[in-house]
């Protein structure tokens, strides 16, 4: 809260006197954005910075196939390349044993794991499976400071970049981890001149690295890029805002994550930085689009002299009429990753990387001769332009262009001849539907991917094309059934008391491959005969936590996602050792996730029932989420929400917290389910039995219709609490309509409830005292009206902006407008008079008449 204080009055208090005017200060320097920058000279002006003037070595590019670790299909960070060093595992006898500063930049593809950005690659201006990760290291050398001083000396003085464009992020500390907040980072920054209105705190999500579950890990800075300017934007940094963009990343290695989960010093510090090579470009070259800038714009050039199309015009969404240009970025970025990947020795084939490899040429090979009505042949023909736009950095791709382009041209033959015979099945299955079918036969699916090879997801954007989709949960039932694996039998139970499960791995899978084991550090999905982890449906966010393998105590398997595949849980896990089917584990939750989900999930209930009690039972609820931070609930209203409705809605929700009400859960034959009265169903397929929950009436008490108490009773598949009063607090602290007829209101519980509600009150303050000193101002000159519109200006921002109280947020914005009139009428009554008094007329004296020639001197 005394942050939140800070930042309004740091920003008054300066000695701009309107808004207008400190709008001009933060955007004057925006046409000094340099634009003159080539993308080869920005990845150069990079390098030699580190090594001309801080003595770094200049590391080349690894390759983009992994050396030496199996749990990369690529390389998709520049770090990957030093793991041995960080993990103390450098050969003595290498140069890499060696190095102390070292600089380069890194070839990197994200198509597949955990970092995959294919399907996104097309859809908007930003995402690539190529792209290049500008670096510099120091491995027990510099610290903090030294890095942080290097850093913004090149973003402001070699690429002279505005520095009130930029924002800073550091690290606020973790009391649950028991570690501090940064404040060595932070005072850095300042004693650098970054405001203090520009240096902003996160958590562990945002700026705390770590290399995995085990192993080197650190608090990091992010250095962050305005693309407009001429304000304060704060409160957009890691908003995921496309107008204020994270270039660079330091990460400041400083403990080891132990086996227990424990933090330990390490003997030597590090540092490691990642700024993509594309984003930075995007930013000295005056763009907004990755693909305006000259490491993409000679491509689309190429693509549509190939092609007939008009030239690309930047549209996304809706606005792309025939999805024209998402095929101009889906070619252009496809083919830099073809070019770079088949160069350093990784061909389009059936598993693993290469698999990937080839599920982007043919995704690329579509786009190319389906939308853009290109030529066979034309994908390959673009391969000299990518070694023009990329081979000073890397030469390897002029010595390899003729031997890409036939492998290129090979590929897309086979695909095209089996492209033509999978759309003559699709259109023979297509007639055969009826007009308003909206599912395609699942068989047909799995014949076209396993007898002619289609990935699953061009399939799936083929029928997207035609109206139609698939339904996944049975394309995933006949996959795994064709392995015969069983379904989950004995699933553990979900509850408060976190107890380890111990359970037998039935399949594995590798991909969309059945395997029967997996190497250590490969990524994997994991099938139990029984669990207690919860996958992710009925609006409820998946949990964590690991296994624990029998014979290997000490070593964790981390589990990072669970999903539902056609009955079956799959435990999306990092294999840390050996993983084979018949292996024992013991299960283990992250337990305050899970307990955080559970609070907002049984919040959720009682939120849909406060809902009804107050607008009636005509409401209906549209859609919910519940992750561990907040809930969402969509419901179908009249309008929006005043504010007495929902301070209404908070006030009961509060009451059934303070009744610590019984949480019941029951699972009942469903013909039985729906016979209780008053009971809330979603339109969805229910399994039968059913689990139905009830607050404060034992479900066996539901079907008694002398039972006169209205309570919340919902049929739900999630975890839950077993009193209310552990969800402690809630506050809604948004709500408003998506749609005509259908609103949204986004919640949370807890501490996070508490801090909102005290940001209200201290937001409440700055407005009551801002009001007063108003109304003290008898006779304001005009510098003094315009300080006052600006600070109504300045607190309109942060109202607005800050995570309080809904109905209190509408309050506030209320009082600020009619504020807001009252200075804009000062404003122009002082601006009349002063425009009256230096018209006033001249005295007569100093004038005489010419009666002849009729007119004054």
């Amino acid at each position: 809260m005394r942050r939140l204080t800070h930042w309004y009055r740091a920003v008054i208090n300066n000695n701009l006197t309107s808004l207008s005017s400190v709008r001009g200060y933060l955007s004057r320097s925006y046409s000094q954005v340099q634009t003159d920058f080539s993308s080869n000279r920005v990845r150069r002006t990079f390098t030699d910075f580190f090594h001309e003037l801080y003595q770094h070595i200049i590391v080349p590019s690894s390759p983009v196939r992994p050396r030496g670790d199996p749990s990369l299909l690529f390389v998709n960070a520049g770090m990957n390349q030093f793991k041995p060093i960080f993990l103390g595992a450098a050969d003595p006898r290498s140069e890499m044993a060696t190095y102390r500063r070292v600089v380069n930049s890194q070839k990197c593809v994200r198509a597949g794991g955990k970092h995959n950005d294919l399907e996104d690659v097309g859809r908007d201006v930003y995402h690539h499976t190529f792209f290049e990760m500008l670096g510099n290291w120091s491995f027990g050398d510099y610290f903090k400071e030294e890095a942080c001083i290097m850093a913004w000396r090149l973003l402001t003085e070699e690429y002279r970049i505005p520095p009130e464009r930029l924002y800073v992020s550091y690290f606020a500390g973790d009391a649950t981890s028991g570690l501090p907040a940064d404040e060595e980072t932070r005072h850095i920054w300042l004693s650098l001149g970054v405001p203090s209105d520009h240096l902003l705190p996160f958590g562990m999500k945002d700026n705390f690295w770590e290399m995995g579950e085990i192993g080197p890990c650190g608090p990091c800075t992010e250095i962050h890029y305005d693309h407009i300017g001429g304000r304060n934007a704060a409160s957009l940094v890691n908003a995921d805002s496309p107008d204020v963009v994270e270039i660079w990343n330091l990460v400041f290695m400083q403990y080891n994550r132990e086996a227990d989960h424990s933090l330990r010093s390490l003997p030597q510090f590090s540092v490691d930085t990642g700024m993509g090579l594309e984003r930075l470009v995007t930013v000295l070259q005056g763009q907004r689009s990755n693909y305006d800038t000259d490491l993409f714009t000679p491509l689309l050039s190429a693509i549509q002299q190939r092609s007939n199309c008009p030239e690309y015009r930047g549209r996304t969404g809706e606005a792309d009429v025939g999805k024209v240009d998402m095929a101009y970025r889906v070619v252009a970025d496809h083919v830099r990753t073809l070019s770079v990947c088949i160069a350093d020795g990784v061909y389009p084939g059936m598993s693993g990387a290469e698999l990937v490899l080839r599920r982007i040429l043919r995704r690329a090979v579509r786009f190319s001769t389906e939308v853009l009505q290109a030529p066979e042949g034309a994908l390959a023909s673009l391969v000299p332009t990518v070694a023009h736009i990329l081979g000073d950095a890397y030469p390897e791709l002029h010595k390899e262009s003729d031997r890409i382009m036939d492998i290129i041209n090979e590929n897309e033959a086979q695909f095209l001849s089996s492209l033509k015979q999978g759309r003559r099945v699709i259109d023979r299955t297509l007639q055969r539907l009826e007009n308003n079918a909206t599912l395609f036969p699942v068989p047909v699916a799995w014949s076209l991917h396993r007898n002619l090879g289609f990935p699953l997801d061009l399939i799936g954007l083929m029928l997207e094309e035609q109206g139609l989709s698939v339904d996944q949960r049975a394309l995933d039932v006949l996959a795994i059934e064709n392995e015969n694996v069983t379904t989950v039998s004995e699933p553990c139970v979900f509850s408060s008391v976190f107890q380890p499960c111990h359970a037998t791995v039935q399949a594995l899978y590798c991909g969309q491959t059945l395997v029967s084991e997996v190497a250590g550090g490969q990524r994997c999905g994991v099938v139990l005969d029984r669990t207690c982890f919860y996958a992710e449906q009925g609006g409820q966010s998946h949990d964590q936590g690991y296994f624990i393998r029998d014979g290997l105590p000490d070593v964790l398997y981390p589990v990072e996602a669970v999903q539902l595949a056609g009955g079956y849980v799959v435990h999306q896990v990092t294999a840390a050792e050996v993983l084979r089917k018949g292996d024992q584990v013991q299960l283990y939750l992250d337990e305050p996730q899970r307990l955080a989900c559970m609070v907002k999930h049984t919040a959720t209930h009682v939120l849909n029932f406060a809902l009804r009690q107050l607008l009636g039972s005509s409401v209906e609820q549209r859609g919910s989420h519940v992750a561990a931070d907040r809930l969402r609930f969509d419901f179908s209203v009249k309008g929006s929400l005043s504010i007495p409705q929902l301070q209404e809605i908070e006030r009961s929700i509060h009451n059934i917290i303070t009744e610590n009400n019984a949480v019941y859960m029951e699972e009942v034959p469903l013909a039985r389910a729906k016979d209780i009265p008053g009971l809330r169903t979603v339109d969805e397929v229910y399994p039968d039995p059913v689990r139905v929950v009830s607050v404060a009436v034992p479900v066996a008490d539901l079907y008694d219709s002398q039972t006169d108490r209205w309570t919340s009773v919902e049929l739900c598949c999630g975890t839950h609490l077993l009193t209310t009063g552990e969800i402690g607090d809630l506050v809604i602290i948004s709500e408003r309509q998506m749609v005509k007829g259908i609103s949204r209101i986004v919640a949370v519980t807890g501490d996070d409830a508490r801090e909102a509600r005290e940001a209200g009150q201290v937001l409440t303050q700055e407005v009551e005292s801002l009001s007063a000193r108003l109304a003290t101002v008898a006779s304001p000159s005009l510098a003094d009206a315009n300080r006052l519109a600006k600070e109504v200006g300045i607190l309109t921002d942060a109202v607005d902006c800050t995570a309080i109280p809904q109905w209190k947020r509408r309050e506030l914005q209320t009082r600020l407008k009619g504020l807001q009139r009252t200075t804009n009428t000062s404003i122009r009554k002082l601006e009349t008079k002063e425009v009256s008094q230096a018209h006033n007329p001249i005295v007569l004296s100093n004038v005489y008449y010419i009666p002849h020639n009729n007119y004054f001197m």
